[in-house]
């Protein structure tokens, strides 16, 4: 590992404990491990990884193992998981996953996601399901009158889009997170709609952009509607876009606001293969494939895991460590900022405490540039495990984290990192859009996800 991080003495990236690993077992007997997530409509996700066929070393297969579990159901989804080739990985992941077991949260997250419960299953290799991926043809579409609508925590965002034009755009301050009446949010979004529709002769189609988890355009699991009783969520909100878009009988698709980021940056760039990852509250993901379509996954990075190092920071939410929710957010900014000996106002917010390291390397603190510094050396390190599941041809950065200076700090760091360690990586183009295009990009991005049929 040629970079240190300055603050964050016992950072081991996932990347390097997984080349050590490979390099290891090269070295002795080993034999085939297969893991296989499956999610809705038998789309599944195949990993293959030589392990070490000592059995005195299945300890150290199993903690590689059941890293690269988590990772795949938080990149691509799934409610099942297949464990080929080892009866012990199979055993630990089981107990892992099951109730009372350091997993159970993931379990029950994927379970409510895919609706159904969450299995564990060992299979021989002539039982594991054939590879069955998608690429979804989405986006691209700017023909007609369309509406594109772009649901925040703090802002609804609404676009009327006439032939790829947008003839009229607003933002509307609003708060979904909350309000528990599951008709706030059902008014708003239908008066967004009504608002942009009233700017053109017809509404063609219909495209939505939010945070959260979708599934055939329901509403799987969702920030905004927080505090929305679960009887009411079930009733009245997992099929609130379906419901509003057939009021005005349009076709509709909804998309993962990463997604659609990335869609956004893809268009902009005239080019796929695009890994948005948005670094604010949380840390939030999107892919446009090499072939310009959505993958049908969850991208969603804040839990995939980057450190490897047993003593890394939990991430409260899981209960799990080293996830990337504590390397590429304002927590993982005030995480380095005390241990760099930075002090806070005890009452202060994250967001202030993020605004203060700004600030501070505004004012060129040298402890400010080292905590952008070591943000940049996490993420070199990171696209190189990203790169185990994606296929990145160009990396967008965008969230609040990214402001200023700060982000090109850990743009230009992230380059020297892959340079140095992952040559095969080092042309990967990374760059943050630039905001105002940014704001419009996703508005027609949002517009154009849904295909009018002839």
């Amino acid at each position: 590992m040629k970079y240190a991080t300055n603050y964050d003495k016992g950072f081991l990236p996932m990347s390097v404990a997984l080349g050590e690993f490979r390099r290891d077992v090269a070295k002795e007997d080993s034999k085939k491990l297969k893991l296989c997530v499956e999610r809705n409509k038998g789309y599944n996700y195949i990993y293959e990884l030589d392990i070490f066929a000592d059995e005195a070393k299945r300890e150290r297969n199993y903690k590689i193992a059941e890293r690269i579990v988590k990772s795949l159901l938080w990149v691509v989804g799934g409610y099942k998981v297949y464990v080929c080739g080892d009866d012990y990985i199979y055993e630990e992941i089981k107990k892992a996953y099951a109730k009372g077991g350091a997993r159970e949260f993931d379990a029950d997250f994927m379970s409510k996601v895919y609706e159904a419960p969450f299995e564990v299953v060992c299979v021989e290799e002539k039982d594991l399901p054939a590879p069955h991926g998608c690429s979804l043809k989405i986006g691209g579409h700017l023909d007609g009158c369309r509406i594109g609508f772009d649901a925040g925590g703090s802002d609804r965002k609404v676009s009327a889009v006439i032939d790829g034009k947008v003839v009229y755009s607003e933002e509307v301050v609003w708060f979904p997170k909350t309000n528990s009446d599951y008709r706030y949010h059902y008014d708003g979004i239908k008066a967004a709609f009504e608002t942009a529709a009233s700017k053109m002769p017809r509404v063609d189609a219909i495209g939505v952009s939010s945070a959260g988890i979708y599934v055939d355009n329901k509403i799987m699991v969702a920030s905004l509607f927080l505090k929305v009783p679960e009887d009411d969520f079930e009733k009245h909100v997992k099929t609130m876009y379906i419901d509003i878009a057939k009021e005005f009988n349009a076709p509709l698709e909804v998309a993962n606001d990463g997604d659609v980021t990335a869609l956004a940056g893809a268009i902009d760039l005239n080019d796929n293969g695009v890994l948005g990852i948005a670094m604010g509250t949380s840390e939030a993901g999107g892919y446009i494939n090499t072939e310009g379509g959505l993958n049908g996954w969850l991208n969603e990075l804040a839990f995939v895991p980057v450190d490897f190092n047993d003593k890394a920071m939990i991430d409260e939410w899981s209960g799990d460590i080293g996830c990337g929710v504590k390397y590429f957010s304002q927590d993982g900014v005030i995480k380095l900022a005390e241990y760099a000996g930075i002090a806070f106002d005890k009452d202060s917010s994250p967001a202030e405490r993020l605004k203060v390291v700004q600030g501070m390397m505004k004012d060129g603190d040298e402890r400010a540039k080292k905590i952008y510094e070591d943000i940049g050396i996490y993420l070199g390190y990171a696209i190189a495990y990203y790169s185990e599941f994606y296929e990145i041809k160009h990396l967008l950065l965008l969230g609040r984290v990214t402001s200023g200076k700060g982000g090109d700090i850990i743009i230009a760091k992230a380059k020297e990192v892959l340079s140095a360690e992952y040559p095969q990586y080092k042309d990967i183009d990374i760059s943050m859009p630039d905001e105002s295009n940014r704001r419009v990009g996703q508005s027609i991005a949002a517009a154009s996800l849904t295909e009018i049929e002839k």
